[in-house]
Formats: C-alpha cells, sequence, structure tokens
C-alpha cells in the first residue's frame, strides 16, 4: 500500500469517527473559559465568606457595603442553602464542568448531541434558579451580593450562547431566518437579559440610589 493510499485511510477513518459529533468554534471555546472562570471565582469566594460566616456570625464579608448591597445577608438567608448546603458549592462544581468543555473544545474535542443537549439543560437550569434567586434577593431578602449578580452574568451569558451554539449546529430544530439571526446576533440575547434585571435592580431600590 503506497504512502498515498495510507494517508486516504487515515482521513475516511477520522470522517467517519467525527461523523455524528459537534465541535466548536475557538471564540465559543474561549466564552466558556471565560464564563466558566467568572462563576468559579464568584463561588469561590461566596463559600470562604460562607464558612467565615459560621465560624463568627459577626463577621462582615468585604462585599457588604450597604444595605442595600449586602452579601452578608445574601448569605445569611434560607435562600442561600435551598439543598441543603451553601448554594456556591453547587456553582464549584457547575462551573468547573463549563470550562473543562471549553478547555476540551479549545483542543479539538467534538461532542454527540446528546452531550451538547446535556450541557444546554445544565445551562438552562443554571439560569432558572438563578431567575429565582433574583427574585428572592428583589423581593424577599431585599439585599444584593455582587459575587452572585458576578455569577449571574456568566451564567445568563453561557446559557445564551450555548442554545446558539446548538441551534446554529442543528443540536436543536429551529427555522433557518433564526439561525441567521443567531449566526450574527447573539449577544443582543444576553444584553437584553442581562438589561432587564438591571433595569428592575434600579428600580426596586430606585429611592436609594438616587437619595
Amino acid at each position: 500500500m503506497t504512502s498515498a493510499a495510507v494517508d486516504q485511510a487515515s482521513s475516511d477513518r477520522e470522517e467517519r469517527s467525527a461523523a455524528g459529533t459537534v465541535g466548536g468554534t475557538r471564540a465559543f471555546a474561549l466564552l466558556l473559559v471565560i464564563t466558566g472562570a467568572a462563576g468559579l471565582l464568584a463561588a469561590w469566594v461566596i463559600t470562604l465568606d460562607k464558612f467565615k460566616l459560621l465560624e463568627d456570625p459577626d463577621f462582615t464579608p468585604g462585599c457588604s457595603l450597604n444595605p442595600v448591597v449586602s452579601c452578608g445577608n445574601v448569605m445569611k438567608s434560607e435562600q442561600a442553602s435551598v439543598f441543603g448546603f451553601p448554594n456556591p458549592m453547587l456553582g464549584l462544581v457547575a462551573y468547573a464542568v463549563v470550562i473543562a468543555v471549553g478547555v476540551g473544545l479549545l483542543s479539538g474535542a467534538r461532542h454527540r448531541r446528546w452531550f451538547w443537549l446535556g450541557l444546554n439543560a445544565g445551562t438552562l437550569f443554571g439560569v432558572g434558579f438563578c431567575t429565582w434567586l433574583q427574585y428572592q434577593s428583589l423581593y424577599s431578602i431585599n439585599a444584593l451580593c455582587l459575587w452572585c449578580c458576578l455569577a449571574w452574568v456568566a451564567t445568563i451569558t453561557m446559557f445564551w450562547y450555548v442554545t446558539s451554539h446548538n441551534v446554529r449546529r442543528g443540536v436543536l430544530p429551529a427555522p433557518g431566518a433564526l439561525r441567521g439571526f443567531l449566526g450574527e446576533f447573539t449577544w443582543v440575547l444576553p444584553a437584553l437579559h442581562i438589561g432587564i434585571i438591571g433595569m428592575l435592580v434600579l428600580t426596586r431600590w430606585w429611592d436609594f440610589w438616587t437619595s
């Protein structure tokens, strides 16, 4: 068998092994790494402060700046431990997984449809959980945590870009017009989503911000 024939056979095997799998662009991979790292940083800092608060009830986290931006009040709330342990401990695992996926894509990894659907479901759960926490912070706890806000922004961004990736790559069925829109304007969705939250925060404490 000639060298050319060997190369052709190797190429054919690679194409067959890649059949049914989907990769990602370098930009998308970097976005996963960056948003995952931002979320992991927020989860790590909140976890450390939570442990300090458990050791010393009088401990004041560094991000407790005023009656509204008060991480301590958020950490002391029942909503901060929904599953029986501090919420950020869940983030330590979830955001680390997102970083690992991004690094894998940078290395040329390709995944099957079920993997991408699982990632989309995970980020959807993350956005849903963040939305519930946002509501609780604004209308029940009546305080904001800056590190939580960073985690919210990271989760919202990764959700919309994972969803966009899956739609554009055919993992999620969608009309051509939607695929075309997402190919150019994916950034509009997280920007609009985050903007709405920002407006809710602004109006919720309007008197405080303007006083």
